[in-house]
């Protein structure tokens, strides 16, 4: 199996009829761009609203010490602070009690969002780099908020666009506009996952929630800085994919091209045991890649082009909402 079942092709959208949109639509055209402001309000009626009426609530610290918010009531250890003693428990009881707080703490979020050749493809409802783009409005909305800053680190065959983080909805304006903006990958070469994942290390010094958006189809490398990174930071990877990167349909002949290194490989999809390979062999690479990413110690949630945002972050955020709970030392 060639390294990208995702191959950018026209004979394959059309033959397939499952393109809801044109995929040769220019990406860095700038009057076919949805501005920014449009996006998220369109987002908060579709996204936003239905989150914050289903979830609610902030990002909670995994520390401990002088806050609002009431974590638990525990019995009075040598060495607690007795400012913190609960004296109505206490008397009540008769045996002292204090009560500990979440620390509040502004959280950094940074998205690492992989803008390369591959992700400028897509066969259902949009394109994986549209998915991309509002999965980072909907990040930087919900995430973004109550003092917490938010960056971003675009990648390709290298690092490209830094944004260092900041609060406000302007930057969340600037930061949407330039990942919208961002040109379509000119120069060859496959993505260098690993090198993003070095420079994202070197200039992310306190611990932030770090969000890696990519396919993922990228050469091997980058498990052992992944591991790096997740270390010192809470990391989230989200997988982008569409469905024809995991089934072929049969429509005889067609031409399939890599979109990063423009190989290209004619097959006949009216053969069932090709079409049953290829099946194999892409259910085998999301398996391996859900394997290392666990390895890696990261959560993991996939966006499909072929399905509404909503339903999968509130099936993601309420398994880290459990997680995170489950996580605080008690």
């Amino acid at each position: 199996m060639w390294r990208k079942p995702n191959t950018n092709t026209q004979e394959l959208r059309t033959g397939a009829n499952a393109a809801a949109r044109d995929s040769q639509r220019s990406v860095d055209g700038a009057q076919e761009l949805e501005p920014a402001t449009v996006l998220l309000r369109r987002l908060h009626w579709t996204v936003l609203r239905p989150l914050a009426s289903l979830l609610g609530g902030n990002e909670r610290s995994l520390m401990r010490g002088p806050g609002i918010e009431l974590d638990e009531v525990r019995a009075y250890q040598p060495g607690d602070d007795v400012r913190h003693i609960d004296w109505n428990i206490t008397a009540r009881t008769d045996q002292p009690f204090v009560r500990q707080a979440c620390v509040e703490r502004a959280l950094d979020v940074w998205l690492l969002l992989d803008v390369s050749a591959s992700v400028d493809w897509g066969t259902a409802r949009c394109l994986k780099r549209e998915r991309l783009v509002e999965f980072a409005a909907v990040a930087g909305q919900v995430l973004g908020q109550h003092g917490n800053r938010v960056g971003a680190l675009l990648f390709a065959a290298r690092p490209l666009s830094f944004i260092p983080p900041a609060v406000g909805r302007k930057h969340l304006l600037g930061l949407l506009a330039t990942i919208r903006q961002h040109p379509r990958q000119a120069e060859r070469g496959s993505t260098d996952l690993a090198a993003a994942l070095a420079r994202a290390d070197a200039v992310i010094r306190c611990r932030a929630l770090i969000m890696i958006v990519s396919d993922f189809l990228v050469p091997d490398g980058w498990q052992a800085p992944l591991r790096r990174l997740a270390q010192r930071h809470e990391v989230t990877a989200v997988r982008l994919h569409d469905p024809r990167e995991r089934e072929l349909p049969d429509v005889g002949l067609i031409t399939l091209e890599d979109p990063e290194d423009g190989n290209q490989l004619i097959v006949n999809t009216s053969d069932r045991r090709l079409r049953e390979r290829y099946g194999q062999a892409a259910a085998a690479q999301a398996e391996r890649l859900h394997a290392e990413l666990a390895r890696s110690g990261v959560d993991q949630f996939e966006l499909s082009t072929d399905t509404d945002l909503l339903p999968t972050l509130i099936r993601f955020l309420h398994t880290r909402r459990m997680r995170r709970a489950a996580s605080v030392p008690r």
